[in-house]
């Protein structure tokens, strides 16, 4: 099957970071031989080369007409005039964003690219969100949008929207999942060595700050874990495993995940669960005492508070029947 075309959209003042996630995260969605999944070109008006707000000019190998065949179109943040005024932003920008999303294309935005998406006005009556700093901005500019701060991305119909900096990540990881599986989303996570999964619901102001020393992490206790989803895992198991004391475990484990270590093994469990209703033929019942849930109930109460579906549901949705997963 021919690779998905993505086309990324740079305009003047483009974000470095933001312009080079869709290439290095899709670019390494490939499946079991190796083979892509993905195209990523990068296109800007007229094909000129555009400013970017990293210190270097961005020479594009496409214009606009990249937008007229693209499957999926992304727009990147941008900082300056576009964010304020938008009549600046060029008209021939949001026409070939609404041509695309017309004709059938998926559209995305990173952090404050969203602008540009409200300003084509194909946000208008929709949920979305951009970059929490530039909440109260957007919300003066674009009132008819129902923007949700609080969220790493949004992913509603064929629009999808996302935070700032890594939540573009995020989200390009969560297509991934959407057209290929968890199994090909997390190859390429660790590729990219980044997480493999944080819920589009979870809040932006979370702090992940970069653990500590090998010698001092909490590392080996979380692979420990993890091999061990199973089994009953008790918080001092957990500090042992660190050579810590119960204290000191705790307080190391939320400074590295940003998380409690019961939330943190909660999450583990619940993308594990994912990943068997997705790859597996396996009962939900036997899923949830794979994944240390112990009753169809349990888990069944999890899903539905991670991600607002049932087992049952979320496999219909992401399961990749032998056909289709044969084509790709």
């Amino acid at each position: 099957m021919a690779a998905h075309r993505i086309a990324v959209l740079a305009v003047d003042q483009v974000v470095g970071l933001d312009l080079g996630i869709p290439a290095q995260v899709f670019g390494a969605a490939r499946d079991a031989d190796g083979v892509h999944h993905y195209t990523v070109d990068t296109c800007t008006p007229g094909g000129r080369p555009v400013r970017s707000t990293a210190g270097f000019t961005v020479l594009p190998d496409h214009g606009l007409e990249l937008l007229e065949w693209a499957e999926t179109v992304i727009v990147p943040g941008v900082h300056g005039d576009a964010t304020i005024h938008p009549d600046v932003i060029p008209t021939e920008v949001t026409e070939a964003l609404r041509a695309a999303y017309h004709r059938g294309a998926r559209v995305m935005s990173i952090c404050t690219g969203a602008f540009l998406l409200a300003a084509a006005g194909l946000l208008d009556g929709r949920r979305a969100t951009t970059h929490w700093a530039y909440a109260d901005r957007f919300r003066r500019l674009y009132p008819r949008v129902d923007l949700d701060p609080e969220v790493l991305f949004v992913a509603e119909d064929r629009m999808f929207t996302s935070a700032g900096v890594a939540a573009g990540i995020d989200l390009c990881l969560h297509v991934i999942r959407i057209d290929h599986g968890s199994e090909v989303a997390n190859r390429a996570a660790r590729s990219c060595v980044v997480p493999p999964w944080r819920d589009g619901g979870q809040a932006q102001y979370i702090e992940r700050p970069v653990p500590q020393a090998p010698g001092t992490s909490t590392a080996v206790a979380r692979e420990w874990a993890r091999q061990r989803l199973h089994e009953p895992v008790s918080l001092r198991d957990l500090a042992e495993q660190a050579r810590m004391s119960v204290r000191t475990f705790t307080r190391r484990f939320r400074a590295e995940t940003g998380l409690s270590p019961a939330q943190w093994l909660l999450h583990e469990r619940t993308d594990h669960a994912r990943l068997l209703l997705e790859s597996t033929d396996l009962t939900i019942e036997q899923i949830a005492r794979r994944t240390g849930f112990g009753t169809t109930a349990a888990l069944r109460q999890q899903l539905h508070l991670r991600i607002g579906v049932a087992p049952s549901v979320y496999r219909r949705t992401f399961r990749r029947t032998p056909d289709v997963a044969g084509s790709r």
